[in-house]
Parts: C-alpha cells; structure tokens; sequence
C-alpha cells in the first residue's frame, strides 16, 4: 500500500478546493476559467486553470479517485518535479486537442491529466491488476487500450454526449511524448555521464591532441604481441589522420595501457 505523497495531496486539495469555490461561492471562477478552445489565444491561462474546475461532483469524484489510487505510486516512482510535470503536460494536452477537434466546445475538469496518469502507470506496471468496481480485475495496459479505444469511438463517432473525449485523447497523447522524451532524456544523461568517466580513467585525459598522438607515438610498437602490435598500428593510422578524438573511449584506454604509465610499453 502506498501513503499518500506530497504533490497528489495538494492536487487533491487544489481541486477539491477550487471545485467548491466556484460551485458554491465565487461562480465567477467558472465563467473566467473555464476553457473555450477557440479562445485559448486571448485566454492563455485556460489552458491550465480548466483542470481545476468540474461539472459536479461525479465528474470531480471520478478524477479524484484516479489521482488517489494511481498518482502516489507513480509520484514515488518518477519523482515529485516529474510526476507534477506529466500531471500538467497531459492536461494541457487536452486543452491542445480540444482546440483542433472541438474549438467551440465549454471544456473542464481534470480528465486529461488524470489520463496521463493511468497511461503512465499502465507503461511502468503493464501486468499490475485494476480491480473495477472493486470486483473485475483488468490488467493496466488493457484498461488504458479500452480506454484509447472508447475515446475515439465516442469523440470521432460523435456518441460522446458532453464528455470532452478529446481532452482524453489529448492527455494520452501528451503524456505518451513526455514519457518517452523523459526516458531519451534520462538515457543521454546516463550516456554523458559514462563517456565523462571514461574520458577521467583514461591516463590522457586532459592532454591536447598533439599530446595525446605523442604519448601514444612512444609505444614499443615491436615489442608487442603481434595481436596488440596490429591493432596499435591500426589505431595510431587512425589517430594521425582524424586526430586523438576522433577515437572511441575504448580505443583511446587501449593505446593508453599500451603506452604504460610512463609511455613504454
């Protein structure tokens, strides 16, 4: 069981909050923050404050208890920046869909955030059983399919009723590219950091190339085994023509324990 974390209760409080503000007391909030697509031009900041406002309680019960039950796993998981950042990216996904499929539609709730959130968690935990109404299990990957699967038959077959489907759509989408973006991202981290460890291991490191192609020049070339005295000569033919950097991190250690220490062998 997970504990509730930092950045799903506020959200909770935030849209528990603004859902009464505006249906009981300050209703004004509705008309200035609601999202109307074709006015997002005018009203840029429609396109976050939407997500704040509900059609009711239902509406507002239904994205609450998807934010409860999957966001602090998937919190715990990315990190609170992360999480926060999928939880907006998604949302404004929706509002983004929703400009090009339906620009005159009235649209609010947290729908598309919380989208994102169950496609996040079905992408992590693919295998993990949903139980629905508490009684019928279903893997994630298939609920978040008959999820995609209903919001395009409803928003392009017209059969949606008032649902903003596309606001679905969008916030599937968004999070979609914001995961993988997130996971390119995190493996070109990882990649500079290991040629940064590489390129410290190696004895050369620091030197200028000039310096570099000099140690290397030094190696007893004929004193080698003749494997590693082709593989040098091959090696130092390359570094001479494109320069000490114009080798892999692996062939640069190579010539580097060949040089030895103090440039012999």
């Amino acid at each position: 069981m997970f504990m509730m974390t930092p950045w799903v209760r506020r959200l909770l409080i935030a849209n528990v909050a603004i859902f009464v503000l505006s249906a009981y007391f300050l209703p004004y909030l509705y008309r200035d923050f609601v999202l109307i697509p074709e006015l997002l031009w005018q009203r840029p900041w429609t396109g976050i404050s939407y997500m704040f406002l509900h059609g009711g309680w239902s509406h507002l019960l239904f994205n609450m208890i998807g934010l409860f039950f999957f966001g602090p796993r998937l919190e715990q998981r990315l990190g609170g920046a992360d999480f926060l950042k999928l939880y907006f990216v998604a949302g404004f996904g929706g509002a983004a869909f929703s400009f090009f499929f339906e620009p005159g539609a009235a649209v609010v709730g947290a729908s598309g955030a919380i989208y994102g959130i169950l496609l996040a968690f079905a992408m992590i935990w693919p295998r993990e059983r949903i139980y629905i109404w508490a009684v019928l299990p279903i893997e994630a990957w298939l609920l978040v399919t008959l999820m995609v699967g209903a919001s395009l038959w409803m928003g392009f077959g017209g059969a949606g009723g008032n649902t903003a489907h596309f606001a679905h759509l969008g916030g599937l989408a968004f999070a979609f590219a914001y995961l993988k973006w997130r996971e390119w991202r995190k493996g070109s981290d990882r990649r500079d950091f290991q040629r940064r460890m590489e390129r410290a291991a190696e004895p050369s490191a620091g030197l200028s190339d000039r310096a570099q192609l000099s140690r290397w020049e030094s190696i007893d070339v004929e004193g080698l085994h003749e494997l590693n005295r082709e593989e040098v000569r091959d090696l130092l033919a390359k570094a001479r023509t494109l320069g000490a950097r114009g080798l892999t991190p692996s062939e640069r250690q190579f010539l580097d324990r060949m040089a030895g220490p103090t440039g012999g062998r």
